[in-house]
C-alpha cells in the first residue's frame, strides 16, 4: 500500500527539485542527486529528512547510519556528520524531502494534544539523531504538502495545517520521545541543544566543560553523560569538528592562508590543525584547498581520459 504514495512522492520531488534545494513552501527543501557523491562532512540539524528514492549513508563520530526509500531521519540538534548518496543515477536519481523542525511548532502541537494519545515516553535523554521507517500516514501528509507546489495559491492557508499534521505523525511514531523532548524547553535534550548552539556560536573560543555545563543548567557529570548520548561525542570533540568544518569553508574562499585560517578557527598550532584536518577530510589543508580552485573538468575531458 505504500508503493503508490511513494510513486507520487518521487514524481513531485523530481518535478520540483531546484539547484538551491529550496521551495516556495517555508522550511521545505527538496533534494536530488543524479550520481553517488563522495563522503562529505556536513551538518544535520533540526530536520526531518525523508528519502523517496535512492540510499543515503552517513557517519556520526563512529556510528554508521543508512536510510533508503520510505525511511526518514530526524536530527534534533546540529550534528557534524559525513554523508553521501550511495545509490543514484540520472535514470534513477536519489530524491528526498526535508522539513526544518521548529521547537515552537512542536510545543504548540504538544499543548493541544491529549497526552493519553501519545506513546509512553522513554526514560532518559534520547539521542539527537535517529532513523525510522515512515508510516503510510506520514508519507501521505508529505505528498499532500508537496501537491501544493502545483497550486501555489493554496500554500499560505493549507501548508501550515499539513506541517502540523506531519509533526503529529512524528509525535505518535517511533521517535515520539525525541520529538517531545525537542519541543519542551526544560527537557534534557533542550538543555544539551542550548549547549550545542553555544559551542557552535563560539567555536573558536577555548572553554572549560564546567562553564558550558553551567550554561546548560546541568551538573558536570549529567552534562557529560547527556552530551555524549545526544551527539555521540564529547563537547571537545564536537567543538573540534565544528572548527574544522568552518576552516574548510574559509579555505574555499582563501586557499592560500592556511596558517591564518587555523588561527581564526581557534588553533594555536598550525601543525596540530593540519593533522586534525587530514584526519577528518582525508588530506592536508593545502591539498584539499587545491580542489576548490581546480577548474571543473568538462565531459570532453573525461571522455579523452577514458579513451587513453
Amino acid at each position: 500500500m505504500m508503493a503508490m504514495p511513494l510513486d507520487e512522492l518521487r514524481d513531485l520531488l523530481a518535478r520540483h527539485a531546484r539547484p538551491d534545494l529550496g521551495s516556495p513552501i517555508d522550511d521545505i527543501r527538496i533534494f536530488r542527486a543524479d550520481r553517488p557523491n563522495p563522503p562529505t562532512p556536513t551538518t544535520y540539524g533540526k530536520v526531518l529528512a525523508l528519502v523517496a528514492q535512492g540510499t543515503k549513508r552517513f557517519a556520526l563520530n563512529d556510528q554508521l547510519y543508512e536510510y533508503r526509500a520510505g525511511q526518514y531521519v530526524i536530527a534534533s540538534v546540529d550534528l557534524p556528520v559525513t554523508a553521501y548518496f550511495a545509490r543514484a543515477s540520472p535514470e534513477e536519481p536519489a530524491l528526498g524531502f526535508g522539513l526544518t523542525l521548529r521547537p515552537a511548532l512542536v510545543a504548540e502541537v504538544l499543548l493541544q494534544a491529549d497526552p493519553a494519545e501519545l506513546p509512553e515516553a522513554s526514560p532518559g535523554t534520547p539521542p539527537g539523531l535517529a532513523v525510522s521507517t515512515a508510516p503510510a500516514e506520514l508519507i501521505d501528509a508529505v505528498v499532500r504538502l508537496l501537491r501544493l507546489l502545483d497550486q501555489p495559491r493554496d500554500i499560505p492557508m493549507i501548508a501550515p495545517l499539513i506541517k502540523r499534521e506531519i509533526i503529529w505523525r512524528l509525535l505518535t511514531g517511533e521517535q515520539s520521545s525525541m520529538l517531545r523532548q525537542f519541543g519542551l524547553p526544560d527537557s534534557s535534550l533542550s538543555h544539551i541543544a542550548r549547549a550545542v548552539q553555544w559551542i557552535r556560536d563560539n567555536y573558536a573560543q577555548s572553554f572549560r566543560v564546567e562553564q558550558v555545563a553551567q550554561r546548560a543548567g546541568m551538573s558536570i557529570s549529567a552534562f557529560h553523560r547527556n552530551f555524549q548520548v545526544v551527539t555521540s561525542m564529547s563537547p571537545i570533540q564536537y567543538q573540534k569538528q565544528i572548527r574544522l568544518q568552518h576552516a574548510r569553508l574559509l579555505l574555499a574562499a582563501n586557499p592560500g592562508d592556511i596558517a591564518g585560517i587555523s588561527r581564526r578557527v581557534g588553533y594555536d598550532s598550525p601543525a596540530q590543525f593540519s593533522r586534525e584536518y587530514r584526519r577528518l577530510f582525508g588530506g592536508p589543508p593545502r591539498q584539499d584547498a587545491a580542489r576548490f580552485t581546480a577548474p571543473a573538468r568538462t565531459e570532453q575531458d573525461r571522455a579523452r581520459t577514458r579513451e587513453h
